[in-house]
């Protein structure tokens, strides 16, 4: 079966594999869709603090059933998407239902081989149905998770003041979130087009280019009180610490981003606003089952999905996602 291996950064080579073979608790799924995240991005260029090479990509996934355990409820055949992150089930994150942030955590295409392949045996638990949507809605279930978790881990109200700083992907699905939640949502980025797609697309009350004035703009935009709550999805730890002060105070600040340094702040003014600091990371059967009634309800705009590439050509094409002139959101490769 053809598989791509990202080899070293920026460097993806194409192989052909033997096909897995299914162990008794694990399901054969064909894979028919792989969405392409920041964090397969941030692989090919060497930026992902939790990896080493070679490794292939992949882990946001749709595809079919071909062959599952004995009296398992999937079927050959039924159309799935695959939570990608393999908890043990057993340790104290675990036991607290925070499956999430397990602390022996295999997560595909990161800590072991993931999608960008024809074949994938995974473990029963993380295969799921996908009724009622499309092979391609269910490769966007997991990204957009990730921003409905960190959505709900604020506990955003109706009516409050959010902003997102970073308009890629992950911005933009905790956007979605916190709007459906019906928050007053403002994006910060840096790309006009992703401002623009915001506005235009996705309907957000406001946006903000970076630059000199992008602080007195945001304060404007609050009557000089600043945002509720402030997510942070840059992947970049300058902008991570700069968020700080956008938080109002008695308000919350949600990391979603992940970076491989230390991040400062000023404690005077975290005590100051008595700001609550919170991690967000990958999300929960909660939050995918979110996504997904988001999705049968038609709240999810599929302009979301704007390029796509077959397996084939990952190893020559791949590059091309980087480019901003490409304006690129989420590109889906076809198996």
């Amino acid at each position: 079966m053809l598989t791509v291996i990202c080899e070293t950064p920026g460097l993806l080579r194409a192989e052909e594999r033997p096909r897995p073979v299914r162990a008794v608790d694990e399901v054969l799924v064909r894979v028919k869709r792989v969405g392409v995240c920041g964090t397969d991005l941030h692989i090919y260029t060497g930026k992902q603090p939790y990896l080493s090479y070679p490794r292939v990509m992949g882990h946001e996934l749709s595809g079919l059933v071909e062959e599952a355990p004995e009296g398992s409820a999937l079927q050959p055949g039924d159309v799935v998407y695959v939570m990608p992150y393999l908890s043990c089930g057993h340790c104290i994150a675990c036991r607290a239902g925070k499956t999430n942030c397990c602390t022996h955590i295999q997560v595909l295409g990161v800590h072991r081989d993931g999608a960008f392949t024809e074949v994938l045996s995974v473990p029963q638990a993380f295969v799921h149905r996908a009724d009622g949507v499309t092979l391609d809605q269910a490769a966007m279930v997991e990204f957009l998770a990730i921003g409905a978790h960190a959505v709900r881990r604020a506990n955003v109200q109706a009516g409050q003041r959010v902003l997102v700083v970073g308009a890629g992907p992950i911005g933009m699905a905790a956007m979605v979130f916190a709007k459906l939640r019906g928050a007053i949502v403002t994006a910060l980025d840096g790309r006009q087009d992703r401002l623009d797609f915001c506005r235009d697309t996705l309907g957000m009350a406001a946006t903000v280019a970076l630059g000199e004035q992008d602080e007195a703009q945001l304060a404007a935009l609050t009557d000089g009180e600043f945002f509720d709550t402030v997510f942070d999805a840059t992947g970049n730890p300058q902008a991570m610490e700069r968020g700080f002060r956008f938080v109002a105070h008695g308000g919350t600040y949600v990391l979603i981003s992940i970076v491989g340094a230390n991040i400062t702040f000023s404690d005077p003014e975290f005590h100051k606003r008595e700001t609550t600091l919170l991690a967000s990371r990958n999300a929960t059967t909660e939050d995918f089952e979110t996504v997904l009634q988001a999705m049968r309800a038609g709240l999810i705009p599929s302009a979301l999905n704007t390029h796509r590439m077959p397996l084939s050509r990952v190893p020559t094409d791949f590059a091309g996602l980087l480019d901003p002139a490409a304006r690129v959101i989420k590109a889906i490769v076809e198996c």
